[in-house]
């Protein structure tokens, strides 16, 4: 099969490239050339803009395309525009965050956001969900029948661009009395970009159409859970120590931000995703410790990948905690 992939030399994107090349496909990568330029053999390189150079697709043809960096529906267009009559599959990966609410946690049928101005290029926490699901219907619209839409959750493992998900890695290996957000209940999902980059592959190879929620595990996880199973891993001595979301939103500490996967209380729907139409489709998980250790051996090799000043500083979890140990002994 050909495949065009759109993206493709960061993280999931790599993954996905470099499980289509293993399978015998034979691939095109189409990006700026900035990131992993080199790092998968044997691929076509196209060098470009999506929005700028669109132009180098043209009076090309693939078995299938795989978008993995759409945010503009604007942008998005002109790639469907230019490739509807020249593909026989396209995939879109949109994001969870297309969710307004679900208070039993979103499927593919709930509600989406939306914008006041759907013109609008900038991308915040109030615009990200809002413009992917703009970007899905331009791809549904344009190929109603060749259309898969991919709706991945938190994507972790090795290669992990952010700090969330590696935060709580370095945190508990650390060790020492750990602040973790209350309660222990709390609902948690994320997926190994390994994990989720082999299935997409497999949904393209079926030519698989319609709207699939794509994160894990496969059964519900809680923080408390979590924790316990970073540490038995790693063998710390961390000690946890539950601080309300009260509490730490009076100390400047903001849920998500600076303290990775938990969500706010009114947003914890986002980290109860129902997965049933993937599973269904045949999606599955590594071990739990096997994604671990590859996010360790992946910030052991990149120490720049590690960048704690995008979330909880040691100093500041001390000076939280030691104002919650004054608050508690009143």
């Amino acid at each position: 099969m050909k495949i065009l992939i759109i993206g493709g030399s960061r993280f999931m994107g790599y993954y996905a490239t470099q499980h289509a090349r293993a399978r015998g496909h034979e691939v095109t990568l189409f990006n700026r050339g900035k990131t992993n330029p080199d790092t998968i053999p044997g691929v076509e390189q196209l060098v470009g803009d999506r929005d700028a150079d669109i132009d180098l697709l043209k009076d090309r043809q693939w078995d299938s395309v795989l978008d993995t960096c759409g945010y503009f529906p604007r942008v998005v267009k002109k790639s469907v525009d230019l490739l509807k009559d020249d593909v026989g599959h396209y995939t879109f990966i949109s994001s969870i965050s297309v969710y307004s609410t679900s208070p039993n946690g979103p499927d593919e049928t709930s509600p989406a956001q939306t914008l006041a101005d759907p013109t609008v290029e900038e991308i915040t926490g109030e615009t990200y969900g809002g413009l992917k699901i703009l970007c899905e219907r331009v791809v549904q619209e344009g190929l109603p029948d060749h259309a898969l839409i991919v709706r991945p959750g938190l994507i972790v493992g090795p290669r992990d661009p952010t700090y969330r998900f590696n935060y709580w890695v370095n945190r508990i290996a650390r060790g020492g009395e750990t602040l973790v957000p209350a309660t222990p209940d709390r609902p948690i999902q994320f997926i190994d970009a390994r994990d989720v980059g082999e299935w997409i592959v497999r949904q393209m190879e079926a030519q698989a159409i319609g709207t699939f929620n794509a994160t894990g595990p496969a059964k519900p996880l809680t923080m408390g859970a979590f924790v316990e199973a970073c540490q038995k891993h790693i063998g710390s001595d961390s000690r946890f120590r539950w601080v309300n979301e009260a509490f730490l939103g009076e100390q400047n500490v903001a849920m998500w931000e600076h303290i990775p996967l938990c969500m706010p209380e009114e947003d914890r729907y986002f980290n109860s995703a129902r997965i049933d139409r993937a599973l269904q489709a045949g999606l599955t998980f590594r071990a739990f410790g096997e994604t671990l250790d590859g996010a360790r051996a992946w910030m052991a090799d990149h120490p720049e990948a590690a960048n704690p000043q995008a979330t909880l500083t040691a100093e500041k979890e001390k000076t939280v905690l030691e104002a919650w140990h004054a608050a508690s002994a009143t």
